[in-house]
């Protein structure tokens, strides 16, 4: 039998008077309880919610007939005997009929970015094998983010299953992706995920307080910021000093405010600096990096064959954020730095003859760059050109490095509280976590860290739930310092999962590129972590 807080009994109260505040009283179940959900197969499953203390519930599904009453705090739990994979059923609890509900196998996904990517950034290497593929028999949900560190919330806001088709197939994670579509297709029987990630986010964010009793530096941490007052002025001052820094970036940024701006295709280049694009020269100022705006800009010739129709512009990845122009014209834009630069050129846009691309480059404050051995190239009909090599560059605005701010969802035990703790009542087969990246400077704790981790969510899910850990990709140069700790820290997940007795660690070192964070091969992992699960099952 599941456990649950204090918490939950407060949450529980406030339910009660809901109706006092004019929300509609009635029967209530977590989120995760929905349309097109995926309940664990074989296993005795807790369906449960709230109502008024004393409120006859009745249940129905695929013949199991069940009455309960809500206990004087308005919770009540009905529970559903083991079932064979299956579906589609209905469920009724009272009023509310949820439709479409199946039965298979249902993981928990966690972990941060490489979690997280979308199968929207692999397409380059995996658009022929995804592009008109269908399996509605695994489902998907992805929990929103959400953090706190005061206590645990109860719930998460509402968000829908989604079945793979290909119209939701772009925003599932690439690695839930395959792994879903993978075992469905070997095993035959409904899949559901349900995604808890988040990128950037350190593995202490995600355990429990008292998990953290070994790590009382981590614990004080996370105490700081219970104060919900203080969190809220913090961010609202870091947002006002971010906006301030932006204002005064295109105040006096002279690329936009030249009388011809100089992402014009009539501008005068012709007093830009030559430099070759992957030269660190142009992005230093008196031995720094330069933050703020650089222009960078490249002529390239077409033919009139392939000046016809629409183009895709490929610009590799930057540091950090760009607005990119062509003849003049808007293209395409981008935030941060890890995302690869893909613009669709317009029909109309290009001409035969001499063309143009213009990119206004922002740094932050670390180097600017173009990341090595990524695409730059224009693909058009009939062909491509590169646009390596030799750039023209101006300086723009020169600023001081950008202003920090704090992210409250890397602090200990929020993302736990907000995003794995109102779980507790769904059911899974087992854990998969992808994380890592974000501990590697402080790779000598991580075995501690992850093994209390494993512990605790087993204590909040009321079950010995076996985990798989995906071992971190192989990153940076072979002659860069800092690939050191990245295999330190491979040695730390294998330890993790040595010490617990109920963890296995997934291979997938092989799959790393020495240029990305992030990447593309999200299908060998989820191979790998499928045979571990079959043969889980099998023993």
């Amino acid at each position: 039998m599941k456990t649950h807080s204090l918490y939950s009994v407060i949450t529980a109260l406030l339910w009660m008077v809901a109706p006092l505040s004019g929300i509609v009283a009635g029967v209530r179940m977590s989120p995760l309880f929905a349309d097109g959900m995926v309940l664990q197969r074989g296993r005795v499953v807790e369906i449960g919610g709230w109502a008024d203390p004393g409120e006859k519930i009745s249940f129905s599904m695929a013949g199991t007939n069940s009455t309960v009453y809500a206990d004087s705090l308005g919770r009540w739990t009905v529970r559903l005997q083991p079932m064979k994979a299956g579906g589609p059923y209905v469920m009724k609890v009272n009023d509310v009929t949820l439709r479409d509900v199946l039965v298979g196998d249902v993981f928990l996904c966690s972990g941060q970015s490489n979690m997280e990517l979308t199968v929207a950034r692999v397409m380059d290497r995996f658009a022929d094998e995804v592009n008109g593929y269908e399996n509605t028999r695994v489902r998907y949900l992805k929990v929103p983010y959400a953090w706190r560190f005061d206590n645990p919330a109860d719930s998460i806001r509402r968000e829908p299953w989604k079945a793979m088709t290909e119209r939701n197939v772009p925003g599932f994670s690439a690695l839930c992706y395959f792994f879903g579509r993978l075992l469905q297709e070997r095993t035959g029987v409904p899949v559901g995920i349900v995604n808890a990630s988040w990128g950037g986010t350190p593995v202490e964010a995600w355990t429990g307080e008292d998990a953290l009793k070994d790590f009382p530096e981590y614990i004080n941490l996370k105490s700081m910021y219970e104060n919900k007052q203080l969190t809220d002025e913090i961010t609202r001052m870091e947002r006002l000093r971010s906006a301030q820094w932006g204002r005064q970036l295109y105040m006096t940024d002279p690329g936009i405010h030249a009388p011809v701006p100089w992402y014009a295709a009539d501008m005068d280049d012709s007093s830009w600096q030559r430099v070759d694009m992957f030269s660190p020269s142009w992005a230093m100022r008196r031995g720094r990096p330069a933050a703020g705006s650089h222009w960078l800009r490249k002529d390239f010739t077409l033919t009139a064959q392939m000046a016809q129709g629409e183009a895709v512009l490929r610009l590799g990845c930057m540091v950090d954020a760009d607005s990119v122009y062509v003849n003049g014209r808007l293209v395409g834009s981008t935030g941060y730095q890890y995302p690869p630069r893909i613009y669709k050129v317009p029909a109309g846009l290009l001409r035969e003859g001499r063309n143009q691309v213009t990119i206004r480059l922002v740094s932050y404050g670390g180097k600017p760059s173009f990341v090595r051995e990524k695409p730059y190239k224009i693909i058009c009909r009939g062909g491509e050109v590169s646009l390596e090599g030799e750039w023209k560059h101006c300086a723009g605005a020169q600023m001081p490095s950008a202003p920090q701010s704090t992210s409250f969802q890397n602090m200990p035990t929020g993302l736990y509280n907000g995003m794995i703790y109102p779980l507790r009542d769904y059911t899974f087969k087992g854990v998969a976590w992808y994380q890592g990246e974000s501990n590697v400077g402080r790779w000598n704790e991580y075995a501690a860290l992850l093994c209390a981790m494993m512990k605790d969510w087993r204590c909040t899910f009321g079950d010995n739930l076996p985990f798989y850990i995906i071992e971190l990709a192989d990153f940076l140069a072979p002659e860069d310092p800092g690939r050191k700790a990245w295999a330190e820290m491979r040695k730390q997940q294998a330890m993790a999962a040595q010490q617990d007795g109920n963890a296995t660690l997934i291979k997938n070192s092989d799959t790393g590129e020495w240029n990305d964070i992030h990447p593309l091969d999200k299908k060998t992992p989820a191979e790998r972590l499928v045979r571990a699960v079959l043969s889980s099952l099998n023993e």
